[in-house]
């Protein structure tokens, strides 16, 4: 359930299963995009649910792993996308490039929609800009479009959900530890071929943590150091966000990592399996 290890060729910066691990365990949704594409969630949705119908047609179970909250609930959930249109979609996203238009932007949102405004950071890009877009495209508020990400929709696969759970400092030491593991596996090398490459780098994919700020880097915008700054600035912000988002799931049943150890596995599959 990750919205970046969708892309071929992404493999360091998004801690992607090694080819000993996909060879021992059957792996889905993996490098089945190009970073030039701008992937969605919509598309994450349809493959996702075809895996899974697929998957229990063999007589197994699926095991969705990570990640990302919004796709999970996409596919979990009765979670509706309205069309898309993506050359209108890029206009809207270059009146955006700079602070003062992305003000602007968020502040036609909220004249538009403030519905949707109220639920959208006025940071957020791509969420102003996905609304805006909607609007265009549909001529109807993006919040007359169910409850909206993150609200409550019924469930359309039948799932239990357990979530690991560490303290804030063992967090930010592993956020610290795997970063540094990253650059040490070669991850700016990964990031300068991604960048060659002669058909281009999705706006979506070159967003990812860590490939927008080593972009900045090989471009002479930043030192390594300040890039390295960032992405663990990111990646910590994330880590939060990702948090918040599944502890506001009543469905998730949370093991706490530390104290369970060594027999949390054992737990885990008791519990998914009674």
């Amino acid at each position: 359930m990750d919205s970046m290890q969708v892309y071929r060729g992404m493999d360091i910066g998004t801690a992607k299963p090694s080819a000993a691990e996909q060879a021992a365990v059957r792996h889905h949704l993996i490098d089945i995009a190009d970073p030039s594409e701008d992937f969605s969630v919509v598309r994450f949705q349809g493959a996702a649910r075809a895996a899974i119908r697929e998957i229990e047609s063999r007589g197994r179970r699926a095991l969705l792993v990570g990640g990302t909250g919004l796709y999970l609930q996409a596919v979990i959930d009765d979670l509706r996308f309205p069309g898309e249109d993506l050359e209108l979609r890029a206009r809207i996203d270059a009146r955006c490039e700079d602070p003062t238009g992305l003000e602007v932007a968020y502040a036609e949102l909220a004249e538009r929609d403030p519905v949707a405004a109220g639920r959208i950071e006025p940071g957020n890009r791509r969420r102003i800009v996905r609304a805006l877009e909607v609007i265009e495209l549909t001529g109807q508020p993006f919040s007359s479009f169910g409850a909206g990400i993150g609200g409550s929709h019924p469930s359309v696969v039948d799932v239990r959900i357990a979530g690991l759970r560490l303290d804030a400092p063992t967090i930010a030491t592993r956020v610290e530890d795997r970063v540094a593991a990253m650059l040490a596996a070669g991850l700016v090398e990964e990031v300068r071929g991604l960048a060659a490459r002669p058909d281009g780098w999705s706006r979506t994919a070159r967003q990812a943590i860590g490939y927008k700020e080593l972009l900045k880097h090989l471009d002479g915008e930043a030192s390594l150091e300040e890039a390295t700054e960032q992405i663990l600035i990111r990646s910590r912000n994330f880590a939060r966000r990702q948090r918040a988002w599944y502890r506001r799931d009543g469905r998730v049943h949370w093991f706490d990592v530390e104290e369970k150890r060594p027999s949390l596995a054992a737990e885990v599959m008791a519990w998914w399996c009674p």
